[in-house]
């Protein structure tokens, strides 16, 4: 019988992103009733918005969401999700990614997102676009993917891992 070496794998908030992204488009109507049971079937078949926010905007909103994660009702729920996923990179994409989410649409529905996974990423982006151009954007985007995202491990240098 041969041996099997277990690997851990170190994604990026921004990985995961994308990740989340490119499968959400691939299947999104499996995904998203995958990912997002409670979403209603009601907002699932309204026509798409495009919002749009300036730097101004995108910082109230970044702000709010931010808080959002620190409402006891959220925090408890997200504490919860972290538990269970137990620092496994793909158990926090099955189990903390759709509480993280859904509390952001809580918030973001409001500008004018649409209240389903697309609608978050679609912020993640605008988000992404003005991190370059304002520190304060950039700043609070850390702090919501540390909100998200246990600390991640850098890996051993040499990418070798020891065989037990």
């Amino acid at each position: 019988m041969d041996a099997f070496e277990c690997r851990t794998v170190t994604l990026s908030f921004d990985c995961c992103l994308h990740l989340f992204s490119v499968v959400s488009s691939i299947c999104s109507t499996s995904v998203n009733n995958w990912l997002f049971p409670l979403s209603s079937p009601v907002m699932a078949s309204a026509p798409a918005q495009q919002a749009t926010l300036t730097v101004e905007q995108t910082r109230v909103v970044l702000s709010e969401v931010i808080q959002a994660f620190s409402v006891p009702d959220n925090a408890a729920r997200m504490e919860e999700a972290r538990e269970s996923a137990c620092n496994d990179m793909g158990k926090m994409l099955q189990l903390v990614l759709p509480v993280a989410t859904q509390i952001q649409q809580e918030v973001i529905k409001a500008y004018g997102f649409n209240n389903e996974g697309e609608g978050v990423l679609k912020f993640a982006r605008l988000v992404k676009m003005y991190e370059t151009q304002d520190p304060e954007i950039a700043a609070m985007s850390a702090k919501l993917k540390s909100l998200l995202l246990p600390p991640l491990s850098t890996p051993p240098i040499g990418g070798a891992i020891p065989a037990s």
